[in-house]
């Protein structure tokens, strides 16, 4: 069988990963054995970030739900609320929730009155 050299394939490889890491300091955007492994690693930081921002956006939401809360009521809490929500069949998600407790007091605090009565 003939042999085939691997040059313009694995050149092709290494300008990808080159082109990739592009924006990396010192070697990691040029010497392309520490380029690889640095856009490994971002490729592992991207991941994990795209679930951190789920969870600190929930934990945002949170946190303002809690503050209007507290501004109606001082003693009422986030969990309790959350809880008598439930209770009252009420389905909002925490995003809504908190986007009605920043923008729209008003319809918010009919809500808390809602999960009162019950």
């Amino acid at each position: 069988m003939t042999r085939i050299k691997s040059g313009p394939t694995k050149h092709a490889r290494h300008k990808k990963v080159l082109a990739r890491t592009s924006g990396f300091r010192m070697t990691k955007n040029r010497l392309y054995r520490v380029a690889h492994e640095a856009y490994l690693h971002a490729l592992s930081y991207a991941f994990e970030g795209r679930k951190n921002r789920k969870r600190n956006f929930r934990s945002l939401w949170i946190v303002r739900i809690n503050a209007g809360l507290r501004a109606l009521d001082p003693t009422y809490s986030y969990s309790t609320f959350i809880n008598r929500l439930h209770q009252a069949k009420i389905d909002l998600s925490r995003k809504t929730l908190s986007e009605l407790a920043i923008s729209h007091p008003t319809v918010f605090a009919k809500i808390v009155e809602k999960t009162l009565k019950n």
